[in-house]
């Protein structure tokens, strides 16, 4: 009887401690880093699984069989970028758009990544304020209060 419940209790130990490896290594490989074009360009340094954001660069974007390659900039620092990833790009990846790219930041000082995330360009603005503070009224309210 104490020999049975001896290998149960070593089951179930051996059960959890593989549990929480899984947990633990799942963990590592998931975490990212966002970082800067400026503070990776200042690091200089290769990293594994980081997520950096900036600008596209005007004129860099250039397309090669499967892979896409461009440059992100942010203020005067600039880091190359090559995306080779599955995925289909957004159609808001074009020059000067606001783009977030995952991937591996590699010795040469290039970074190879595997997501691209392009902003899209705010396309609700805020109502003009007219002089006295309040916002300015629509055109449908202007000719209602004028019948």
């Amino acid at each position: 009887m104490r020999t049975k419940k001896l290998k149960f209790i070593i089951g179930i130990g051996i059960i959890v401690g593989v549990v929480a490896w899984q947990a633990v290594s799942g963990f590592q490989q998931s975490k990212t880093y966002y970082v800067t074009v400026s503070e990776l360009t200042h690091a200089g340094k290769s990293r594994d699984r980081i997520r950096v954001g900036g600008i596209v660069a005007e004129g860099t974007i250039q397309r090669r069989g499967g892979q896409v390659s461009f440059r992100l900039a942010q203020d005067e620092n600039a880091i190359p970028v090559v995306y080779v990833g599955t995925d289909t790009l957004p159609d808001t990846f074009v020059d000067g758009a606001q783009a977030v790219v995952e991937g591996n930041y590699v010795h040469g000082g290039e970074l190879r990544a595997e997501k691209i995330q392009a902003k899209c360009a705010s396309k609700y603005e805020a109502n003009p304020q007219n002089p006295k503070g309040g916002p300015k009224p629509s055109k449908q309210a202007s000719l209602g209060a004028g019948q």
